[in-house]
C-alpha cells in the first residue's frame, strides 16, 4: 500500500475518532449531566414540572442534533478524502 494512501487513511480515521469522542461527551452531557442539575429547576411549565421538559423534549432535541452533526461532519470528512484521492 501506497505510503500516501496509509497517511490519508491515517488522518480520514483520526478526524473521525476524534468527531466520535466529541459527540459522546455531548451524548453523556445531554444523558446524566442536564438532567441532573435539571432536578432543581421547581416550576410548572404547561402543567408540568420544567425538569420534565428539559430531561424529555430538551434530550431528544440535543440527540437530534448530535446525529445531524455527524452526518454532516462525516460527510465533509467524505468529501475532503475524495478530493484528496482525485489528485493521486
Amino acid at each position: 500500500m501506497p505510503v500516501k494512501l496509509q497517511q490519508r487513511q491515517r488522518r480520514y480515521w483520526q478526524a473521525n475518532r476524534k468527531l466520535t469522542l466529541w459527540l459522546l461527551a455531548a451524548w453523556s452531557l445531554v444523558t446524566f449531566v442536564v438532567p441532573y442539575f435539571a432536578r432543581d429547576l421547581n416550576f410548572s411549565f404547561f402543567g408540568w414540572p420544567f425538569s420534565f421538559w428539559v430531561a424529555s423534549q430538551g434530550a431528544l432535541i440535543a440527540y437530534l442534533a448530535i446525529s445531524w452533526a455527524y452526518a454532516a461532519f462525516m460527510n465533509r470528512n467524505d468529501r475532503e478524502d475524495e478530493d484528496e484521492s482525485g489528485e493521486e
